[in-house]
């Protein structure tokens, strides 16, 4: 995984967030609004470019905080904003380059991943949330899996599959996990 597969779903998820009816609506599962959800994703891309970039320092000390007075067209603008500069540290890197996360050491292909898991899963959310229509790629889905849940089952629609692996949907004949983590190591 890579730089376009960040702009492949960063582009989806924005496509479908600009149509967010109420940037304000709760999204239950994050425990925030539309807005909020926008932030975290943004903050999320935005962190994984350093985390990767400086390799295995860790700077949770450092983390940024959302302005309140950002509207949501300024949030969605940060989320493509931090998209790109992900691609782009992730197009730059070695493959062999590590960098810090809370659960392992993630090469650029576990960061690609982690952070198309984290639009896909959370534009799911907000999708649910306010009863948009959206279906994130499968292809993606299908790459995300196999990279940070390797023993998540294969036969399924992976875009189910991984909403299954992060506790947020069913998958018949099997139990909903009670917690997750990436493999973020590989």
């Amino acid at each position: 995984m890579g730089g376009d597969d960040v702009r492949r779903c960063v582009d989806e998820a924005v496509a479908v967030l600009a149509r967010a009816p109420d940037p304000t609506a709760e999204v239950p599962l994050m425990g925030t609004d539309v807005a909020g959800v926008v932030w975290h994703v943004g903050e999320c891309l935005h962190w994984y470019g350093h985390d990767l970039l400086l390799g295995p320092v860790d700077l949770t000390a450092g983390r940024y905080e959302r302005d309140p007075a950002a509207g949501y067209g300024r949030l969605i603008t940060g989320l493509t904003t931090w998209g790109e500069v992900l691609a782009r540290v992730l197009d730059a890197a070695d493959p062999a380059e590590r960098g810090f996360h809370p659960w392992g050491s993630p090469d650029p292909a576990g960061f690609a991943a982690m952070a198309c898991a984290e639009v896909l899963l959370h534009t799911g959310d907000v999708v649910e949330a306010v009863g948009l229509r959206w279906a994130p790629p499968a292809d993606v889905a299908a790459r995300v899996l196999a990279r940070l849940f390797p023993h998540a089952p294969a036969d399924t629609d992976p875009a189910t599959t991984l909403r299954w692996a992060t506790g947020r949907a069913d998958l018949p004949g099997r139990p909903r996990p009670g917690s997750w983590a990436y493999a973020a190591a590989g």
